[in-house]
């Protein structure tokens, strides 16, 4: 038999003593005289709290002040139930969640047998010691710091833990640049337009039109690698691509990035397939490998093919068949394998005898924001790489040091 819809438990009289009353899973919960103005309020809000205990599938807040004895591995297993849906997009583990885990782990290895409210800002830096100890950089350890505070606030909200705990976690202060051991990390940097240019001829067509794409449009990796013909508005002279997917989307931001005659260009060859269908295909791009790879002849060979050589090759054959068989392409890149792609590239390049220095997809933002400024200002890359504030974009955009040589030279 189907199961019966679920109801709002009801406002009730309780004949014998005159009282409101409601049952909650089971429990007569008594609510004070009948029809009271007081009465009425108690049942609001108990229905609340019930409806939040399930939707987060926690424990009733306890009243008088008592909280669960916890420790902190039961109260990351707590947050964990918790994150795994709320950090999730399109049925789909995000990678904050990842990080989560990642930021959780060294707390769950020193304290996780220790009382959730006895953990303090001195426990909080022994484990960012710890952090700093492992070789990550300041950087990361400040992030991962930041979300072990966010896990104590959830715990706080969620009436697991004293409101002091969270709050004295907050005197912890991230690591300051030149006052601490940790590891520093150097600066992203525009990447020269002459590296780009000879990466070109080592890259399948598909990854060399996502990077010459981010070099015009100062968009980012995870939007190039999802364009589709459907999410690109081919109105007017300059068209628009709306990524149906994007970094602020959870805060109800719609993102428009203006394509101009050159990326359209680019992008032409690529858009005779379906509406919905990503434009750049690793698998494609695996075909165009095998296509244009270098045939070695029997000619160009120097030496003759041995019996054994023959031998070996047919072996190989036959364990590559009985193996499992290769993992399929997915339809388009990631920010991952597009970044792969660029190594891969520099790799090829230099077997080639062509040095091409490292440089990684988000370097391409930051080319694009220095050149916007220096040509049109800070507000105009502010605008270009879509940032809602400009000290934002500050970052992206290196300041323009020709100009204040210039300067110097006509006035210092």
């Amino acid at each position: 038999m189907p199961r019966k819809p679920s109801h709002v438990p009801a406002y009730r009289l309780h004949k014998p003593s005159g009282q409101a009353r409601v049952i909650i899973d089971g429990q007569h919960v008594y609510l004070g005289r009948y029809g009271s103005p007081e009465s009425r309020e108690k049942y609001a809000r108990i229905l609340a709290e019930s409806a939040t205990r399930q939707a987060t599938a926690m424990e009733p807040p306890r009243s008088g002040g008592l909280f669960p004895g916890l420790s902190v591995s039961e109260l990351i297993l707590a947050y964990w139930r918790f994150a795994e849906t709320y950090y999730c997009k399109d049925g789909k583990p995000t990678k904050e969640l990842a990080c989560m885990k990642e930021a959780l782990h060294p707390l769950r290895h020193l304290y996780g047998a220790t009382s959730a409210r006895d953990f303090g800002p001195k426990s909080l830096k022994a484990v960012r010691h710890h952090m700093v100890s492992q070789g990550l950089s300041r950087g990361v350890v400040n992030h991962r710091v930041g979300r072990i505070k966010r896990v104590f606030k959830w715990a706080v909200a969620e009436e697991l833990i004293p409101p002091s705990v969270h709050s004295a976690l907050q005197a912890v202060t991230g690591l300051r640049y030149g006052r601490t051991e940790a590891r520093e990390t150097e600066p992203v940097r525009p990447v020269a337009d002459n590296w780009v240019e000879a990466l070109r001829s080592y890259v399948s067509p598909q990854v060399a039109a996502m990077i010459q794409l981010q070099r015009l449009t100062g968009m980012r990796s995870c939007e190039v690698v999802i364009m589709r013909p459907c999410d690109i508005h081919r109105d007017g002279d300059v068209w628009s691509y709306e990524p149906h997917d994007h970094k602020n989307r959870w805060r109800g931001q719609r993102k428009l990035i203006p394509l101009g005659p050159k990326a359209q260009d680019i992008l032409k060859p690529f858009l005779e397939r379906e509406p919905t269908s990503y434009l750049f295909s690793p698998g494609e791009a695996e075909a165009w490998h095998k296509k244009h790879r270098p045939i070695h002849c029997k000619q160009t060979r120097k030496t003759p093919i041995y019996p054994s050589e023959l031998r070996a090759r047919q072996k190989a054959k036959l364990a590559r068949r009985s193996r499992k068989p290769k993992k399929q392409k997915r339809d388009h890149y990631d920010t991952d394998s597009y970044r792969r792609a660029i190594n891969y590239g520099i790799k090829r390049a230099s077997k080639a005898g062509v040095e091409i220095p490292h440089w990684h997809p988000h370097q391409l933002r930051h080319s694009r924001g220095t050149e916007i400024r220096a040509d049109y200002g800070i507000e105009a890359a502010q605008v270009t790489l879509g940032h809602a504030r400009a000290d934002i974009t500050e970052v992206y955009a290196e300041k323009n040091l020709q100009l204040a040589m210039q300067i110097a030279r006509e006035t210092g």
